[in-house]
């Protein structure tokens, strides 16, 4: 399936004025806004403390005076990808995003590991929620929703699945933890782990192969996303799966979530698990999901 015919499936009704170039497109996804002289969109980069080191951030805030909805958007492992078109995007959109770095990734201080970044997801929706925070960016704390891809997928949906607060879950391509753990007692399977995992590694501090293996295949269960969607209710969910990554585990996972909530959408792709020919599409999914969860933004 190509991109436009992706797009086609996804788009819903436009203004009638929009013209043929924005029809299959949402326009935030192509086009700037209008600028705001007296509150520009912006960027401002610091960081997040976070129990024994801290989380390098980046909050991409949107124009206008009003209080805007926020979207917490996390990368996977290691984070080569970090979906920053997708940020980009949202913010022409009207949503503020925050992007971060986990603990003992990519130079944020401490030391990594999957339960650390879990932490960490919690920590960032604690933070958008303080009253210093929401006062200085015009976050709403009302409308904060949360997208995570592949290992982020994951942390999104347990953070989320325990602060009923989260407006809505947006996952591309996730990884559930506890398939990988029940995978590896086949030895050519454990063997095809170790070896990826070789290759990501360099970004974390204090993280083996041996130390993130012991955690998912120590407590599958804290690691089952099935689980986590199913905690998250009947909240606002979509996931996007790639045929070429892990989309299988996406449809395994969706099955899970639409046991408690039969209105969670799954949509899988024929693209990689980097989205890398899908990018255009996976932005205009994005914002119009963004657009059902806070209808009041553009």
């Amino acid at each position: 399936m190509r991109t436009i015919e992706l797009l086609a499936m996804l788009a819903l009704a436009v203004p009638a004025a929009a013209d043929a170039r924005d029809a299959a497109v949402h326009r935030a996804v192509i086009a700037d806004p209008a600028p705001d002289a007296r509150y520009p969109a912006g960027m401002s980069a610091f960081v997040i403390p976070a129990q024994d080191g801290a989380m390098n951030a980046v909050l991409y805030t949107a124009a206008g005076a009003a209080p805007h909805p926020t979207l917490l958007l996390l990368h996977g492992f290691p984070g080569n990808e970090q979906n920053l078109d997708l940020a980009q995007a949202a913010r022409r959109a009207g949503w503020h995003v925050l992007t971060l770095h986990y603990r003992g990734s990519w130079g944020s201080p401490g030391r990594f590991s999957f339960g650390g970044a879990a932490q960490d997801a919690r920590t960032a929706l604690a933070f958008l929620r303080d009253p210093a925070a929401i006062t200085k960016y015009r976050i709403d704390p009302g409308a904060i929703a949360v997208a995570g891809h592949s290992m982020g997928g994951f942390m999104a949906a347990d953070a989320a699945a325990d602060d009923p607060k989260v407006a809505g879950l947006f996952l591309l391509d996730p990884w559930d933890p506890s398939q990988t753990a029940a995978s590896l007692s086949d030895p050519k399977a454990a063997a095809d782990w170790r070896a990826e995992m070789a290759g990501d590694l360099p970004p974390l501090n204090g993280a083996t192969a041996d130390s993130l293996t012991g955690e998912i295949s120590g407590d599958p269960a804290r690691f089952d996303l099935g689980r986590r969607l199913v905690a998250f209710g009947q909240r606002p969910l979509t996931i996007i799966g790639a045929e070429r990554g892990i989309g299988a585990q996406a449809r395994k996972v969706t099955g899970d979530a639409q046991s408690a909530n039969p209105t969670a959408r799954l949509m899988v792709w024929p693209t990689d698990h980097s989205f890398s020919d899908s990018r255009i599409a996976l932005a205009d999914a994005l914002v119009r999901w963004l657009a059902l969860i806070a209808p009041t933004v553009r």
